[in-house]
């Protein structure tokens, strides 16, 4: 601001060529980038927070009998028609596979509610990403299947996406690590969704990937 007064004030001098309106137009420019980087990171610095808290704070709710199966219906639509919102020409199939003998569970449904609709999100834009560069032939495909397993219920999130390398894999349940490009990841879902399932529900959640191929992640619960 302060350079753009001095150009200004050139044309105040009685010389009026030594204004250069050129070198306004720069700094305007450079000014209008300067704030829309700042509201940028701002934003993200913001959810970087927002996520911090949620690590901190942990799960207040109560267990109640939760239906997984209606859970996983629910939150698999809700990921898909939401990237459907922004993107409408997107299309997955949607492979559901839920075992209809499957009781309710004591659990904090709207925590689980999350880890479900993380891994969801993760999983479409995980395929959305390989349709990108992959051949015209390919079909994005999320499944998801409920089972009971050795007195476990177990869920499966598995997706013909992008994958990931097994460097990656190992990190993936960290704090702030994530494969996305800047601003549009914080790196706390995976992480926060593991310390739900293990913590709060005593569970197991783990991950097979293959790079190039798809990733399939695999919750497991106290029955």
């Amino acid at each position: 601001v302060g350079e753009l007064r001095e150009e200004k004030e050139k044309g105040r001098s009685g010389v009026p060529e030594e204004r250069d309106e050129g070198v306004e137009q720069e700094i305007l420019n450079d000014l209008e980038e300067n704030l829309r980087k700042i509201t940028h990171h701002g934003r993200r610095a913001d959810g970087i927070v927002k996520g911090m808290l949620q690590h901190s704070r942990g799960s207040s709710g109560e267990k109640h009998p939760t239906n997984l199966n209606a859970l996983a219906d629910e939150f698999l639509r809700l990921a898909y028609h939401g990237l459907r919102a922004k993107d409408k020409l997107f299309n997955a199939k949607l492979l559901i596979d839920l075992d209809p003998e499957l009781e309710p569970i004591n659990a904090v449904a709207p925590d689980l509610g999350r880890v479900l609709l993380n891994l969801f999100n993760n999983a479409f834009y995980a395929v959305q990403q390989r349709q990108k560069t992959a051949p015209s032939g390919y079909q994005p495909t999320v499944e998801v299947c409920t089972a009971r397993q050795g007195g476990r219920v177990v869920i499966k999130v598995k997706d013909n996406g992008t994958g990931m390398t097994e460097a990656v894999r190992a990190k993936i349940f960290q704090p702030f690590f994530t494969t996305k490009p800047t601003g549009e990841g914080t790196g706390l879902g995976l992480s926060l969704s593991y310390d739900i399932v293990t913590k709060g529900h005593g569970g197991e959640m783990t991950v097979e990937s293959v790079e190039g191929e798809g990733t399939e992640f695999t919750v497991r619960l106290p029955g």
